[in-house]
């Protein structure tokens, strides 16, 4: 996987005047566009396509500075149809009108080319196990909420609260597959993992495919599939981030799986009153590499 994205980052300078589509490269590295995307943006700490866009003004910034040509030669040969079309590229990478950099200089914001390594520092044991599950539903109550990549989700968290108390309970005897008891589901997320962007949480249980479900409820149909399971421990959410982030970094880059399409779900085993501290599976959709 390492050497997948430094290959991809060499294909977006090979192509940086022309619109980018990753599931070319995707293919030819034997992955997914999927999972090659969300894989960058966990490493990277910033989406494909943002990268794309700051690597193409970089670039684009240097002949704006030599004065060589006019800009709407500049902007054409960057992917542009306009100079109004480039210049509000540019502005919103460099803080700056081409015009006025091209007279003053700068201000400019470079973006390097990236490179990935893998280093092993401290690295986190990972408790791992690969379940193999066939179809399910999730059943509960789903709201569409912005992605927050540290701390408590606000959102989510109001979600919660918002149910009435004789829900949980309720949703708890409905459980009859693993996952077990109350969970917490994340569908629909952007690739990219752009902070801000929706997803669809599902605050409920796993049931088998033939269960009734109550019309009141929300349901997502869940194929057949393996999955990687982390048990976590320790403060909460922390320990829970700190292990999402070291699949991308530590366990997907060293095993032969890769993310695909599907919700992630954690399934709370034990907890503080407080919530301060929790015990958690996280269940990632996996496929061989």
């Amino acid at each position: 996987m390492i050497a997948a994205l430094n290959r991809l980052v060499d294909l977006v300078e090979e192509h940086l005047t022309e619109e980018f589509d990753v599931s070319g490269p995707a293919r030819a590295l034997g992955t997914t566009e999927y999972h090659l995307r969300r894989m960058f943006s966990s490493l990277a700490g910033m989406p494909l396509s943002e990268y794309v866009r700051r690597r193409r003004m970089t670039v684009a910034a240097a002949d704006v500075v030599r004065g060589e040509d006019d800009l709407l030669s500049i902007a054409v040969r960057h992917g542009y149809g306009s100079t109004e079309a480039f210049g509000r590229a540019f502005r919103a990478v460099h803080g700056a009108n081409p015009g006025d950099v091209r007279r003053d200089g700068g201000p400019l914001r470079t973006q390097p080319q990236v490179r990935f390594r893998l280093t092993v520092e401290g690295s986190i044991p990972m408790d791992t196990r690969i379940v193999d599950r066939p179809v399910f539903r999730l059943v509960g109550h789903a709201a569409r909420v912005p992605l927050v990549h540290q701390g408590v989700n606000p959102h989510i968290q109001q979600h919660i609260t918002a149910l009435p108390p004789q829900e949980h309970p309720r949703l708890k005897a409905l459980s009859d597959t693993d996952p077990g008891g109350l969970l917490q589901v994340c569908d629909d997320l952007d690739p990219d993992g752009t902070e801000g962007s929706e997803l669809t949480y599902l605050h409920g249980v796993a049931v088998s495919r033939d269960t009734p479900v109550p019309d009141d409820l929300d349901a997502i149909e869940v194929p057949a599939g393996r999955w990687a399971v982390f048990r976590t421990a320790g403060p909460h959410p922390q320990a829970l981030q700190d292990t999402w982030a070291a699949t991308a970094t530590e366990w997907f880059p060293s095993n032969p799986w890769r993310l695909r399409p599907g919700p992630s779900m954690v399934a709370i085993l034990e907890r503080a009153d407080d919530f301060s501290t929790a015990t958690c599976e996280l269940w990632l959709p996996v496929e061989p590499t």
